[in-house]
């Protein structure tokens, strides 16, 4: 397959040394966990998409929203490939629960040496270290 490359947006979100994952539903990577996250619109900053997809997602609102790196996903049983954005932002407000229950099937906060498994594709990359620009390691 020859499609052009997609744009995602990751977003890690923290709380109390625990980082925010939803198990992925109705799209690639089914049944994986993952940060919220999802495409970029039209027009729309990687900001404007983390703030967007987190609170659709989690029902929860981030901000001080800022950069974290770039990992290059593909997805070859699909036929898919992603840029994704990885974007870090602070809870404002609200508790997380699913907001979009086609997106995601479960929630929850899980301490960095005790995620679940399996994990979505574009998470896997960034923790290991397969991130744009190189060094961006600490999370």
């Amino acid at each position: 397959m020859n499609h052009p490359p997609r744009v995602g947006v990751g977003v890690l979100i923290q709380r109390e040394g625990r980082v925010l994952l939803l198990r992925r539903f109705g799209a690639h990577g089914a049944g994986t966990w993952s940060t919220p996250g999802g495409h970029l619109e039209y027009g729309e900053t990687p900001e404007q998409c983390a703030i967007r997809e987190v609170e659709e997602e989690s029902g929860i609102r981030i901000h001080q929203v800022t950069f974290r790196g770039i990992t290059n996903d593909v997805f070859e049983e699909r036929g898919l490939h992603y840029i994704t954005i990885w974007m870090q932002g602070e809870v404002e407000s609200g508790e997380a629960f699913i907001a979009a229950p086609d997106e995601a099937t479960e929630i929850g906060w899980f301490a960095w040496d005790a995620l679940p498994q399996p994990l979505f594709l574009p998470l896997v990359h960034l923790l290991a270290g397969q991130v744009y620009p190189p060094g961006i390691t600490e999370l």
